[in-house]
């Protein structure tokens, strides 16, 4: 199986399956001399952490992150950082009813028919549970911008089924269990996920992150647009079906007299573009939107074939999230992190030296 590998300068592999002995990533390419410790990586998989609320999976993981390799007294030494989390709460037995069913929406089937058999045990490499090493990868990637940067990506929930969350207080966002960047909206989210449950049913959801302090001029004007790797990261987690950039779909009904953001000796006038020119960060706040399917595992029955080929009727037991977007907030993070960074080492390894005439300006607040 390939292709578990993101970026080039700063490279990310992955590995390990949902109910497996353990999950982890190996890092390369992260500069030495950065203060790293587990604790560091441990604040971003407490917020994506399984079993720490009542409306998502009960699956009670303690995700603690050890660091194997790549540092030394304390810093990163420049050899691959090597990272593992054990799984401690798997529960292979709840998938031996449907073993030899395939889950409508999930990717038992193209599993089954791609490699001639699956890891039926909640997903394999196909499930959620994977995006615990990604999001370790992420956090080293945040404590590096940060501290060099003083970059900074903030997710919240900007939409779950029929509710679309304004971002009131983005900065509270990580402080309750919806993830809404809009805390009078809770009571109403909170009543919507028991309704959900009640039916065994899942719903979609959007999830909107921010990059702030982005320097212009990452990025690639052709095939590595960091706007097309960003996209191609936001597509690589799970139940993603959809990314968009700044005012994304919108476009569609803008003119370009509205749609362009104008120029000002202090700085632009607007954002729709969400941070990207010609595939190359401008220096104003990156915007990427997520959208993310419902939930394929629930507990409505339908109708899907055996491995034989039969009909059969599935109904899927277990602990499953009623709404996936409720954790995917650190993960959306992590992703765009890891891209930035790996942008970063890239721009500064063919342009570190480069100096523009031109101020660099930003869209005024």
């Amino acid at each position: 199986m390939s292709g578990n590998t993101i970026g080039q300068s700063f490279a990310v592999t992955t590995f390990g399956e949902s109910h497996g002995p353990a999950l982890g990533a190996v890092v390369d390419g992260c500069p030495p001399g950065l203060e790293l410790t587990e604790e560091d990586l441990q604040a971003d998989l407490e917020r994506r952490r399984t079993g720490t609320s009542k409306f998502t999976s009960q699956r009670r993981e303690p995700d603690a992150v050890r660091l194997l390799s790549g540092l030394f007294e304390g810093r990163t030494t420049g050899a691959p950082i090597g990272l593992i989390v054990e799984n401690a709460d798997q529960r292979s037995r709840d998938y031996d009813r449907i073993k030899d069913r395939f889950r409508p929406g999930h990717a038992d089937y193209t599993y089954q028919q791609k490699y001639g058999f699956r890891d039926y045990r909640g997903g394999g490499r196909s499930s959620a549970r994977i995006t615990v090493a990604t999001v370790a990868a992420g956090a080293i990637a945040r404590k590096y911008l940060r501290e060099r940067l003083g970059l900074a990506v903030t997710g919240w929930l900007s939409r779950m089924g029929p509710f679309d969350l304004a971002p009131v207080s983005p900065e509270t966002a990580s402080g309750n269990p919806f993830f809404s960047p809009d805390p009078s909206r809770l009571a109403e989210l909170e009543d919507y996920i028991w309704q959900l449950r009640s039916r065994g049913d899942s719903v979609g959801a959007r999830v909107t992150a921010v990059a702030r302090g982005v320097p212009p001029g990452l990025g690639e004007p052709m095939f590595d647009r960091i706007d097309a790797d960003i996209a191609h990261a936001m597509m690589g987690i799970n139940a993603v079906k959809a990314v968009e950039i700044g005012d994304g779909v919108e476009v569609a009904r803008q003119l370009g007299s509205e749609h362009r953001d104008e120029l000002t000796p202090a700085g632009f006038r607007s954002n729709h573009a969400g941070g990207t020119l010609g595939g190359i960060t401008s220096g104003q706040d990156l915007v990427v939107h997520v959208a993310l399917k419902p939930t394929s595992s629930i507990q409505v029955p339908g109708w899907t074939i055996d491995t034989a080929g039969e009909p059969v009727e599935i109904v899927t037991t277990g602990r499953h999230d009623p709404c996936v977007g409720l954790r995917a907030v650190p993960i959306v993070e992590a992703m765009l992190l890891i891209v930035l960074m790996d942008h970063y080492l890239r721009h500064r390894a063919q342009c570190g030296d480069v100096a523009s005439p031109t101020p660099v300006i930003t869209r005024p607040r």
